[in-house]
């Protein structure tokens, strides 16, 4: 049995994407810049990313979940990140996305990037419509990082082949957990405590950063 050369996790929004998922929806729903100032508070660790997902799903009430798909054709990728999943995969590695975000678009873009597993939020709909509420348990800072142990433990990877990138604080504990953490055009506070940290919007250069730790 082949064993995987390593598992490496991305958040999803401002990582593999160039938007924030629940500020474009909120756009659809004429409440923009209430949520887009809970998100940015959120993302600078200035308050609980548990309370502040509620308080902005709340605000999304009765939006029509047919209208989600406008915010993702095409699927707005950041710079090079179909040809880094490609080169991954290619060399063995297994390769996730866990979001604080949500799996409406999480899922797409796992089929789109050939993802091997998703771990997101699941937004309530019912008749259609976004009820502004999410389903089960928030996928905060402490279950990104569980989900970096559990992702590993399932496919029988050590965590000192285990790499993570993100750009907010949400992502701080998964970065710590990983042997190698990437910060990616990221706020100040992830830059602090990350191995590596890329400046350029251009995910390529990730493939750089596991060179220079040994683990490509």
């Amino acid at each position: 049995m082949k064993y995987p050369s390593g598992l490496i996790v991305f958040d999803m929004d401002s990582t593999l994407i160039g938007i924030e998922c629940i500020d474009e929806i909120a756009r659809l729903n004429d409440c923009y810049t209430k949520v887009a100032e809970i998100t940015k508070a959120a993302m600078e660790g200035k308050i609980d990313f548990s309370e502040s997902l509620r308080q902005r799903v709340a605000c999304l009430q009765g939006v029509s979940e047919s209208s989600l798909q406008r915010l993702f054709e095409p699927i707005p990728l950041h710079p090079g990140a179909q040809e880094l999943f490609a080169e991954l995969k290619e060399k063995g590695w297994r390769r996730a996305i866990v979001s604080g975000g949500f799996t409406w678009f999480a899922d797409r873009l796992a089929a789109e990037l050939q993802a091997d597993a998703v771990v997101a939020n699941q937004l309530e709909v019912k008749n259609g419509l976004l009820t502004g509420r999410v389903v089960g348990d928030v996928v905060d800072a402490k279950m990104k990082a569980q989900s970096l142990q559990g992702l590993a433990n399932q496919w029988g990877i050590p965590m000192s082949k285990t790499v993570a990138v993100g750009d907010g604080a949400n992502d701080a504990m998964m970065l710590e957990n990983a042997a190698v953490g990437i910060a990616y055009c990221a706020k100040p506070s992830l830059k602090r405590i990350a191995d590596y940290c890329i400046e350029e919007p251009d995910l390529r250069q990730v493939l750089t950063c596991l060179s220079y730790s040994k683990l490509l």
